[in-house]
């Protein structure tokens, strides 16, 4: 599964209503995929949250250190690609972040992402953090 910012931050923060939801996902997930504009923005949302910056930051270097999640860093390529497909989507309100998350889910065969975002849905792909 994809990991997107708004499931990331399910997992760190134990008041938001999804946590306990999000860490069983996480826990099932046997692909964790994730990528560096997603972590990106998950510090800029912890931030936002007021959320202590030093715990944000610890909780995006495990993830980064962990045996069990990919982080892809995006390149210059991939960037473009992106921009690309938010330029044939004018029609959408999707972020840079969520076209770059477009892109490598059917890459790496994945269906499923952590997120509440409706943006994946829109994209085809099912967001497990959904009411």
């Amino acid at each position: 599964m994809l990991l997107d910012t708004s499931g990331l931050l399910c997992l760190f923060d134990e008041d938001e209503s999804r946590h306990e939801e999000a860490e069983s996902h996480f826990d099932e997930a046997v692909t964790k995929l994730t990528h560096s504009y997603v972590l990106a923005e998950f510090v800029a949302l912890a931030q936002a949250r007021r959320a202590p910056r030093g715990r944000a930051l610890t909780f995006v270097a495990r993830l980064q250190d962990s045996s069990e999640v990919e982080v892809v860093y995006v390149d210059k390529a991939l960037h473009r690609e992106a921009l690309a497909l938010l330029r044939q989507r004018l029609d959408k309100e999707w972020s840079l972040s969520d076209a770059v998350s477009f892109l490598l889910m059917p890459r790496r065969g994945l269906t499923e992402a952590l997120t509440t975002d409706h943006h994946f849905e829109q994209a085809g792909f099912v967001s497990l953090l959904r009411t």
